[in-house]
């Protein structure tokens, strides 16, 4: 029940934060409109829309990034029971994969188009508009790998050691 919990708490989060900060920056600015941080030009709040995946890319796939954000959390889901009760991290990241998936989702739902506002650029090399749901989902699969590289790595190392201690034949 923990586990499910846990699940249900990360998606939450993650999905309230996506969607007030999107709203908060729907409400104040007009597409395309900035407000410079202290940061800029390497960081500053942009609003911007996005019909495709990450980067722009496959702009009229609108519907098909939301077919595929609705089975990749089903997925997620389904397969959730089989990670061990121990694995926090990997419960972590698929909440937040599935949470930034849904966040995404929604606002596919609601505008047609994603929300995106967190910009970041190296002026004259590199310009990226994104937004909290985006962050959760590569923070996700980061920790996703972490923990699958760490698990990896402890099975071999017990396999090693029990190689070492077994009565030679």
């Amino acid at each position: 029940m923990r586990k499910w919990l846990r699940l249900l708490l990360v998606i939450v989060l993650v999905l309230a934060a996506d969607q007030i900060s999107k709203q908060m920056v729907v409400s104040r600015l007009s597409l395309g409109a900035s407000v410079r941080t202290v940061f800029s030009p390497f960081f500053q709040i942009t609003r911007s829309q996005n019909t495709g995946a990450s980067f722009g890319f496959l702009p009229q796939a609108g519907d098909l990034f939301l077919v595929i954000a609705i089975v990749v959390v089903l997925a997620m889901v389904y397969f959730y029971p089989r990670i061990p009760q121990n694995a926090w991290l990997t419960q972590v990241a698929t909440g937040l994969v599935c949470g930034g998936a849904l966040g995404n989702a929604l606002d596919r739902i609601a505008y047609g188009h994603v929300v995106d506002f967190i910009h970041y650029q190296i002026p004259g090399l590199i310009s990226n508009v994104s937004n909290l749901a985006d962050h959760a989902i590569v923070l996700g699969v980061i920790l996703l790998f972490v923990d699958s590289w760490r698990t990896e790595r402890a099975e071999k190392r017990r396999q090693a050691v029990s190689e070492d201690v077994a009565p030679p034949v």
